[in-house]
């Protein structure tokens, strides 16, 4: 399987190429345009992940049955960047409806991730990939890594994928007067030794801001 991001920063899209017997998962909708031999079957998401973890009911598996190479074309609902992640037996936690795809031996699931997770606007429920294989998920505006070793700060609602290990808190963003008067409100204080990924727009902001001029 060969596998490209294109589209820049704000209308990434994956461009898939399989080859003879290889398959790939893709969340329901996710597909653009693919070769017209390709097999496409949906197949049950699980409750957990549909109701908890913010994804669809179903999946697609898409197959190449062919003899050679055949093309698909995978996007997300919402303008903004994609990451591809190669796991090696490691874990990695994402918001809910921020997976687009994976491979199929990557094991999709969810985890609580506590009161503090949903207070932050960032789901009470989070989405895990496991496993070995490739993920691919993406976010509203760019996506950036940041490495912690300590303490960090991020406002809510865009945090969009991080390690395992790392513990998130939420907190005022400095003295009551300053956080509700001066717009920030609630943060979300990360701790530990790891990475994690924060998204440069957030849906929230967007409502927020086209609330007022409809």
């Amino acid at each position: 399987m060969h596998a490209t991001l294109e589209g820049g920063d704000a209308f990434a899209y994956i461009q898939v190429e399989l080859a003879p017997g290889e398959t790939i998962i893709a969340e329901a909708d996710a597909m653009s345009s693919m070769s017209a031999d390709l097999t496409m079957k949906a197949r049950f998401n699980g409750l957990a992940k549909s109701l908890l973890g913010g994804e669809s009911f179903f999946v697609n598996h898409f197959t190449n049955h062919t003899s050679g190479p055949r093309r698909l074309t995978l996007v997300q609902s919402t303008p903004g960047s994609i990451r591809q992640v190669q796991l090696q037996g490691e874990t990695l936690c994402m918001q809910p409806g921020a997976y687009i795809a994976s491979t199929p031996d990557v094991k999709i699931g969810t985890r609580w991730a506590g009161l503090v997770s949903g207070l932050a606007r960032e789901g009470f429920f989070k989405l895990t990939a496991s496993g070995t294989g490739t993920v691919w998920y993406g976010a509203y505006g760019g996506l950036l890594e940041r490495t912690v070793e300590g303490e960090c700060v991020v406002d809510t609602s865009h945090l969009v994928a991080y390690e395992p290990q790392l513990k998130l808190k939420i907190q005022l963003a400095g003295g009551l007067f300053s956080s509700l008067f001066g717009g920030e409100g609630f943060v979300t204080r990360i701790e530990g030794h790891g990475k994690f990924v924060i998204q440069t727009r957030s849906i929230d902001g967007l409502a927020n801001w086209l609330n007022p001029k409809l």
